[in-house]
């Protein structure tokens, strides 16, 4: 097989998927070695930036996913705003920051922050699987601890959590 169609096969996979795909899984259904992947996909993603196109392949979440293209975001918002039952709510991003820079966390430690009772935040962001319960504390009780998924680095366009911004980041965007 051409590089052109193993390509081919790798763009269809990423449409397909709608998530991040690691270059093991690729390997399973192409049977390449890694480091062609890497090579083919970096040549993908390439041409995609190169075409300037509504569609992007960027590396996130150790793998690849096809997304849309950043410049075409006031587009994408406006079609996105019409699905207002996809929106979390305040409450629920509050929490979801501060699990997110405060992994592992437990409740009780979020609601210290917070000030508040967070079992409703808490339930939807498991439900809409950006948190998860990733182990327990070992405390009385022995409370669950949680910690973001690959679906919340997904969500917000994040290769890992060291990408999340930092305080003097927020600081700097709200000065400009």
């Amino acid at each position: 097989m051409e590089d052109r169609e193993k390509i081919s096969v790798f763009e269809a996979l990423l449409f397909l998927s709608g998530e991040p795909i690691t270059p093991s899984t690729i390997k399973d259904v192409i049977e390449l070695p890694e480091s062609e992947i890497k090579r083919l996909m970096e040549e993908l993603m390439a041409q995609y930036k190169e075409r300037n196109t509504g569609l992007l392949i960027v590396e996130i979440a150790n793998g690849y996913q096809m997304v849309t293209n950043p410049e075409y975001s006031e587009w994408v918002k406006k079609f996105k705003s019409a699905h207002l039952s996809s929106r979390l709510s305040i409450p629920a991003l509050e929490t979801l920051a501060i699990i997110a820079y405060r992994q592992p966390i437990i409740r009780a430690e979020i609601e210290q922050l917070r000030g508040v009772n967070s079992d409703s935040a808490i339930r939807t962001l498991l439900d809409r699987r950006l948190i998860r319960v990733i182990g327990r504390k070992e405390a009385p009780g022995r409370p669950f601890l949680y910690g973001t998924t690959k679906e919340f680095l997904q969500c917000f366009g994040l290769k890992d959590l060291t990408e999340l911004p930092t305080l003097k980041d927020l600081v700097r965007e709200e000065a400009a």
